[in-house]
């Protein structure tokens, strides 16, 4: 009988670990390292902006290349390209990197700036499906002007467009940046953008997040377990010249299908905000105890100097000025031990391991 709960286990580890790869392997925005022409990690000022700045260029130079490719939706060559499709394949042409691959993915991705602060290498947005969302976005190449694959016309295809232009004006709705703010128009080998010199990198980071825990053994009838919580203070260091996020987590759980109240407090690390490990120290509260077919099986522990250890994975984050809203995943370790005289593989997986998904808030301070 115990076999039969496996196969809801195996879709959730699948789950966790798709968002596992989606998270390690989609840079975060704006892109700083990792990708072709990123200056080394011991790079100077000046020697950071003439890579940003040289990056910024070969954008728009692989964007250039794809003038008059027509429109085709959900093309990715000269064959066809869509708005999106110009963004993913330009980048990816000049850095080597892969973006999100549709328009909203890429509003929610790229760092929010208002237009007075655009420039060429930065990415602009338009509300043209009349349902309000953001539908259609191009490449800002200066003077006003985008580069970006129109659907519909008297002319499709990719081209330059205006910002005046009265249709763009009126359906324009935002900028974001994918790249490093750099005066692109300065000589960024010979002296430090103004921009750069001022511009101070906020290091720490607050936070709290919430999410449902959801069941993981088919036996119970309940599909939402309980409730994690987390109180966070962290840093962004680099060490050894490379960089890393460092936290202190309070984190109350309240697990209703164990009957049981904690309360861990965790260290946490990863190379940036999007994929951190965690363990530590917990209290719990309560008898631990979870009713498989009208028996009730008992756990011992939880209470715990190792009480907890886990994984958080937030592929992507929305920009609400400095700080950030996140939708995030979480699988973690419960320091639970069987207290029984026969074994039910799933139950005692159910009990040891948590599963949760929610939003995290975080300032930069």
């Amino acid at each position: 009988m115990a076999n039969q709960h496996f196969p809801q286990a195996r879709i959730l580890i699948s789950f966790i670990i798709m968002l596992f790869f989606y998270a390690v392997f989609l840079p975060a925005a704006p892109l700083d390292n990792g990708f072709a022409l990123a200056p080394p990690a011991l790079a100077s000022p000046v020697e950071r902006a003439a890579a940003f700045r040289e990056a910024r260029l070969q954008v728009l130079a692989a964007a250039g290349k794809y003038e008059h490719t027509p429109y085709r939706y959900g093309g990715l060559d000269r064959r066809g390209l869509d708005c999106s499709g110009l963004v993913y394949v330009s980048f990816h042409d000049a850095l080597g990197v892969d973006v999100p691959r549709n328009t909203w993915g890429l509003y929610s991705w790229v760092e929010k700036i208002p237009m007075e602060n655009v420039n060429p290498g930065d990415l602009v947005f338009f509300k043209t499906s009349g349902n309000g969302s953001v539908s259609h976005v191009g490449i800002f190449v200066g003077d006003r002007r985008f580069i970006h694959a129109v659907s519909e016309g008297p002319v499709t295809g990719v081209m330059y467009s205006s910002l005046d232009e009265r249709y763009w004006a009126r359906t324009y709705t935002g900028a974001g940046r994918a790249l490093p703010e750099v005066d692109i128009n300065s000589n960024a080998g010979n002296k430090m953008p103004a921009t750069a010199k001022n511009k101070k990198e906020s290091n720490i980071l607050m936070g709290f997040a919430a999410a449902p825990t959801w069941n993981t053994f088919s036996a119970n009838d309940n599909v939402i377990r309980g409730i994690a919580g987390q109180f966070r203070l962290g840093a962004a260091v680099k060490p050894f010249g490379q960089p890393m996020v460092f936290g202190v987590e309070v984190r109350p759980e309240w697990d209703r299908v164990l009957g049981v109240f904690r309360l861990p407090l965790t260290l946490s690390w990863g190379v940036s905000d999007k994929l951190r490990f965690f363990a530590g120290p917990v209290v719990s509260f309560g008898d631990a105890a979870l009713t498989v077919s009208g028996e009730s099986r008992q756990y011992t522990g939880g209470t715990s100097w190792f009480g907890a250890a886990g994984i958080t994975i937030a592929p992507f984050a929305i920009k609400i000025g400095r700080n950030e809203l996140s939708p995030y995943g979480e699988l973690a370790w419960q320091s639970y031990l069987s207290n029984n005289t026969h074994e039910n593989l799933a139950a005692d997986f159910a009990a040891g391991f948590r599963f949760s998904t929610g939003l995290r808030y975080t300032w930069k301070i």
